[in-house]
């Protein structure tokens, strides 16, 4: 995708010290004309980590410690800003089952005092990372990123046209920090992998295309609407089965808010979601939401669709495995 739109533009991520935050970076210095990249996260080893490993791009990119908790300092990263890219999350399901009000300041009331910093500071624009865990939520984590979303969505309606709001939502990332394949590498090495339950099943993506959902979404943005690719899906059994064939496969049951299958597209997002050649959008339920509608383009999904990982036509077989991992180099 061509990223001449974002020429000149000083952008920031938040979380940008994370799996997509770090890949956002690199693509962001090598196939844009961005003035500058401002990473904002609270980690200050992986900020130095970066910076070594980014060292030739020093003269374009920023490093800002902050957390998206506290409002002041937000307000003064995005000081100068033209996009904000919101990957700042606590992610862990059972983690955070078990530290509930922690996920809340984060994921919640950050994104809440990202919203206030964007608008008071004039950011143009600004995309919310979500999950598929968002739809039908089934577990804490889920429950404020569908908060998240819902903030962002009203965001774009009461700010005008000062500052643009979006969201994307996307699945289980392959090769991420923290992500199965990681676990499984870990695993094999005691000749046991642990599987929660046989029927589980999840989407998959890559983190390249999720940072083509990005900046589909950065390009494409109108106002409230959320982005979701259409992603194969796959039985973890079977993924566990193609990368551990030589591994005794242990069930231990499903972990505290855990979900059997997950959903992208609910039949209660149906009704105002259009699909596109390679995405559907769903866009605000609000009044003005057909006047986005037909800036957006695509065709209306019949009402009662739903996008859900055991019912996807999508379904990802040994020989498109292999083709994905290709690109991990797994």
């Amino acid at each position: 995708m061509n990223l001449d739109f974002l020429s000149g533009k000083r952008i920031l991520i938040t979380g940008g010290t994370g799996s997509l935050g770090q890949r956002l970076v690199k693509t962001l210095l090598d196939r844009s004309d961005a003035r500058h990249v401002v990473v904002f996260s609270r980690d200050e080893l992986k900020q130095s980590q970066m910076q070594s490993v980014f060292a030739a791009h020093d003269e374009r990119l920023r490093y800002f410690l902050g957390d998206v908790r506290d409002i002041s300092r937000v307000n003064r990263a995005f000081y100068g800003v033209d996009v904000v890219i919101h990957a700042a999350a606590l992610k862990q399901v059972p983690s955070l089952e078990y530290n509930p009000f922690e996920a809340i300041q984060t994921n919640v009331i950050g994104t809440q005092n990202v919203i206030h910093a964007a608008i008071d500071q004039g950011v143009g624009k600004v995309l919310l990372i979500s999950t598929d865990k968002a739809a039908n939520p089934a577990n804490l984590y889920g429950a404020t990123k569908l908060c998240a979303e819902r903030l962002a969505i009203s965001a774009a309606h009461s700010s005008g046209d000062r500052t643009v709001f979006a969201a994307v939502r996307y699945g289980n990332v392959l090769g991420s920090r923290g992500s199965l394949l990681k676990l499984i590498e870990e695993q094999r090495k005691t000749g046991v992998v642990k599987l929660t339950h046989e029927d589980m099943t999840r989407f998959w993506i890559t983190l390249d295309q999720g940072v083509e959902l990005v900046m589909h979404g950065l390009r494409n943005m109108v106002g409230g609407e959320i982005f979701i690719p259409k992603i194969p899906s796959m039985k973890v059994k079977d993924l566990l089965k193609l990368l551990a064939p030589e591994c005794e496969m242990k069930i231990i049951g499903i972990r505290p808010g855990e979900k059997l299958h997950e959903v992208l597209v609910t039949p209660e997002e149906s009704p105002h979601t259009l699909e596109q050649e390679r995405h559907y959008v769903i866009y605000p339920e609000f009044t003005h939401g057909k006047d986005i509608a037909g800036k957006i383009g695509g065709a209306p999904l019949t009402r009662g669709f739903s996008f859900t990982s055991d019912t996807n036509s999508h379904w990802l077989d040994e020989a498109g495995l292999r083709e994905l991992l290709k690109s991990l180099d797994v």
